[in-house]
């Protein structure tokens, strides 16, 4: 069976911001996407609740980047492994390694990314309906199409390029709800 993904929380950035968190299933695995800033922690732990997953049951946690809007709310998560673009963290064990193919489980695994910032990592899963990548390349499917932050907008667009090249079937972009790419997604 492939892997099940289901956005917990879609993301906003205005006046106030809040990061896309996105749950993963996959046998024993439960991974959690950006698990940042939200108005208050139950907006992440009621849907968790709902699908019947305890915080406790958490095996990964996936950090796109680190800014605080995606990593905020990690600790609800003290039992898992923490995975960012350099390294897995678990208790007081930083295993450094690479994030380039890093497989999380059969149907997941971790692409380097630089775009949004230069240590993005993008989640790519392959679920029933298709390959689904959680990644801050996009911040909502309408824009911006040139990301304020990104230091190097070429790196931005190779990144978007690649991660088109494996014909997504969904985006879950950092701040908004998940879209279908076609001709006019920002490259």
């Amino acid at each position: 069976m492939p892997a099940e993904l289901t956005v917990l929380v879609e993301g906003y950035a205005d006046d106030r911001v809040g990061s896309t968190i996105t749950l993963i299933r996959e046998g024993d695995t439960v991974i959690v996407v950006d698990p940042g800033m939200v108005a208050k922690r139950s907006v992440i732990l009621d849907p968790l609740q709902h699908l019947g997953v305890s915080p406790d049951e958490v095996t990964d946690v996936v950090f796109s980047h680190h800014h605080p809007d995606h990593t905020l709310n990690a600790a609800l998560f003290a039992g898992a492994r923490f995975h960012d673009v350099q390294a897995t963290y678990m208790g007081d064990i930083w295993d450094d390694r690479r994030a380039e193919g890093l497989r999380l489980s059969p149907s997941v695994w971790l692409l380097e990314t630089p775009g949004h910032t230069p240590q993005d990592v993008t989640t790519v899963v392959q679920t029933a309906t298709g390959l689904v990548v959680c990644t801050h390349l996009w911040w909502t499917a309408d824009g911006p199409a040139e990301d304020p932050f990104a230091e190097d907008r070429s790196t931005l667009r190779a990144s978007r390029e690649r991660v088109l090249a494996l014909e997504p079937a969904l985006v879950v972009p950092g701040h908004g709800p998940a879209f279908v790419p076609d001709d006019g997604t920002a490259r």
